[in-house]
């Protein structure tokens, strides 16, 4: 890899990466947080090595630091992981090998929460696919990198992903040369059932920090399909499948409770300037697109045109008691109510004000009021330009 990439500020599929002059972290938190010593002064000292000034300093300080702490890996498999640690349960592990060329990420993270005790480290690191195609970028001439990078797009990130594809690419390739995006890496340790303290691009990967804090998710491993299928609270409190185009990178639904600590609403609710929507699903969202597979939802009767918003669990959680209460008395809809006042509300305070306004009318007279609702949103949509959030 060129090394100009390294001294680049750029941003794209969600991440950004910042200049060796001034590295910024996409977390707020740090590893001074962490209440081990031993661990904090290993974390504090190997801050700024690239991976191979790493694995020197690792294997240069067996002495110093007992050896428990730390149990670097090449390995790549999750029966080698399990065969390396033994019956040894490290405060801090190291993943030496670049977590895109790992055969099965997910069962290597599973293996390594469960071999892991709780409050224990992991260290992992990879070129995400956009530090990928920017590398390719600087390495191909114009008028041929441009073929490149779309050839390597659609063989690394497209086709492990179809059924017509999968098989061939993994007997071909086992695996070793995908490449997945920032928001991926970090829904694919939440998933299995750990809690990120620091991520930060340099020296051309991205690095992430992360505690073991609970069991994995135990759930089927999303696939990337167009269509995704989420779990929301519905009428009576009942659990839901709600069904939308995609419009963020795969396994961003992991990380909603890690983005809401970072991040501060915007208007409608969503997160502001939320990295986890790819370009496509902006595009998707300002023209309405991704609400069109809850017509299904719609059919087998458990959502409505106009309606207090499907909230996961997560978000549910934050209402107010009273108001978790009033939302699971009616069906959720396509048409949120928010999208009928001129202003969109802006906290959360102000979306859950918007939404009583709308039950209480709602439950007095169901059909006047969605009538009125209904032509208020179409109205604020064709002359306020409003879209999807």
């Amino acid at each position: 890899m060129k090394k100009a990439l390294f001294h680049l500020q750029y941003e794209f599929d969600g991440e950004r990466a910042y200049s060796e002059q001034g590295t910024e972290q996409g977390a707020k938190l740090s590893v001074d947080a962490i209440e081990n010593e031993a661990v904090r002064n290993i974390l504090q000292i190997t801050a700024k090595l690239t991976p191979k000034e790493l694995i020197k300093w690792l294997n240069a300080n067996k002495e110093t630091y007992p050896e428990m702490l730390f149990v670097p890996l090449t390995t790549s498999t999750p029966e080698a992981l399990r065969y390396r640690m033994g019956d040894r349960h490290p405060k801090l592990l190291y993943l030496t090998r670049p977590l895109h060329t790992q055969e099965n990420l997910n069962a290597f993270f599973y293996t390594a929460n469960e071999l892991l005790e709780d409050g224990a480290i992991l260290c992992c690191h990879s070129m995400t696919a956009a530090l990928r195609r920017q590398m390719l970028k600087q390495k191909y001439p114009w008028g041929i990198r441009d073929i490149v990078v779309l050839a390597d797009y659609l063989w690394n990130r497209v086709a492990p992903k179809m059924k017509p594809t999968h098989e061939l690419y993994y007997e071909l390739t086992h695996g070793k040369s995908r490449t997945f995006t920032r928001v991926e890496i970090l829904g694919r340790l939440y998933r299995a059932g750990f809690e990120v303290i620091d991520e930060q691009f340099r020296n051309g990967e991205f690095f992430v920090v992360a505690c073991k804090t609970k069991a994995p998710v135990n759930d089927e491993p999303p696939l990337g399909s167009p269509i995704i299928h989420l779990r929301r609270k519905g009428k009576d409190g009942k659990e839901i499948v709600v069904h939308k185009f995609r419009t963020m990178y795969n396994y961003s639904e992991y990380i909603q409770p890690y983005v809401y600590q970072y991040q501060h609403l915007q208007s409608g609710g969503k997160f502001k300037d939320d990295y986890r929507v790819s370009t496509m699903g902006r595009l998707l969202r300002k023209c309405w697109l991704d609400e069109l597979p809850m017509v299904w939802n719609m059919l087998k009767g458990e959502m409505k045109l106009v309606g207090v918003r499907p909230l996961s669990k997560q978000y549910f959680s934050l209402y107010t008691p009273e108001m978790q209460e009033l939302r699971t008395r009616t069906k959720p809809g396509m048409l949120p109510p928010f999208y009928y006042e001129r202003k969109t509300p802006d906290t959360l305070d102000e979306i859950q004000a918007s939404e009583r306004r709308y039950l209480e009318a709602y439950l007095k007279r169901p059909f006047a009021t969605d009538w009125k609702y209904f032509w208020g949103i179409v109205g604020n949509i064709i002359f306020h330009r409003k879209h999807s959030a």
